[in-house]
């Protein structure tokens, strides 16, 4: 709460971890910079792994995989290319079986194909 009632903490990196220590959520109201800082957004993620969704998209490769290991939905919130890539895919599954449900169209397609032979 004190990220989004507080403008002048959003940039205060201690405030910050203190914050999404306590709710992951709380990456949302910090300052862009933040949401690029590795040990904030992995702070956030451990937390609650929806919380990738306000990382900044460049640590998104970075995070999901952590993310998945505490929520199957953070890749709902990855890259639209990190969906798609198989190898990616393959990992986050591995990770969090029920990821498969925010994998690629086409990468569901391929083990629906793979299934019925």
């Amino acid at each position: 709460k004190a990220l989004s009632s507080m403008p002048m903490l959003k940039k205060d990196k201690e405030v910050a971890l203190i914050a999404v220590a306590q709710n992951g959520h709380a990456l949302e109201y910090a300052d862009a910079e933040l949401k690029k800082d590795k040990e904030v957004v992995l702070k956030a993620v451990a937390q609650n792994g929806r919380a990738l969704e306000y990382a900044d998209a460049e640590l998104k490769k970075d995070i999901v995989l952590e993310a998945l290991l505490r929520n199957s939905d953070a890749l709902y919130y990855a890259d639209a290319e990190l969906k798609k890539d198989k190898e990616f895919a393959l990992k986050a599954v591995a990770r969090n079986g029920r990821a498969l449900e925010h994998a690629d169209a086409e990468l569901k397609k391929d083990k629906e194909d793979a299934q019925e032979r």
